[in-house]
């Protein structure tokens, strides 16, 4: 569900790294945000939530980070405080964990609410819009609209697969129909395979420290 960088960006984001040099090393634990205005310029950014931008740099944790916090964690803590009223209400209101709801919004979209992915997923968390007309009516671009139609839908899915937390985040990502076709197993997509295991480690992450 996260962006692709267009191809002008993604072809001018090497050469733009290459030139921070270390003043702004583009590594995979960093959360970049990008955008190239009218003028040509390419404008970069570690602050997710500013309107235009596009995630170049996705946030992948390095293999043995262990506990280390990464950038993009560092900004989702930040920008916590931000939206910490409607999680909690959207957790109490259906019966989510907060932390679970974090989790999904960091790996989602960065705690940016104006995130649109290539495939039309809109807000932090990153709902498709039929997946938002079942749910909701709101704005998917309103932060609380977003939080509290992605909460009933975790709900949803954990009534569905009987409390797996694993289960639940492959439909999130991949649908519920694909789990049960996969007979109630993570489906075989590779994007699947990889959300879900991020997912859970900021879960347990964020569990632990609670």
């Amino acid at each position: 569900m996260h962006q692709r960088p267009s191809s002008r960006l993604g072809n001018a984001i090497v050469a733009a790294c290459v030139g921070l040099g270390s003043a702004w090393p583009c590594v995979a634990s960093a959360q970049i945000f990008g955008t190239v205005a009218s003028n040509g310029v390419i404008v970069l950014t570690n602050e997710p939530g500013k309107a235009g931008l596009k995630v170049i740099v996705a946030g992948d944790a390095p293999a043995g980070a262990g506990t280390k916090r990464t950038a993009s964690t560092a900004a989702g803590d930040t920008m916590l405080s931000s939206f910490a009223d409607v999680i909690d209400e959207a957790s109490r209101a259906f019966r989510v964990r907060p932390e679970l709801l974090r989790a999904v919004i960091d790996v989602e979209s960065g705690y940016n609410p104006k995130a649109v992915s290539d495939k039309g997923a809109l807000g932090l968390m990153q709902l498709m819009p039929d997946t938002a007309r079942r749910f909701s009516r709101g704005d998917m671009l309103n932060p609380r609209d977003n939080v509290l139609a992605g909460a009933q839908y975790l709900r949803f899915l954990l009534d569905l697969f009987k409390e797996n937390v694993e289960l639940t985040l492959a439909a999130y990502n991949a649908g519920e129909n694909a789990v049960i076709r996969a007979g109630y197993r993570i489906p075989s997509f590779p994007q699947t395979r990889q959300y879900v295991p991020r997912v859970l480690a900021r879960y347990k992450q964020l569990l632990a420290a609670s």
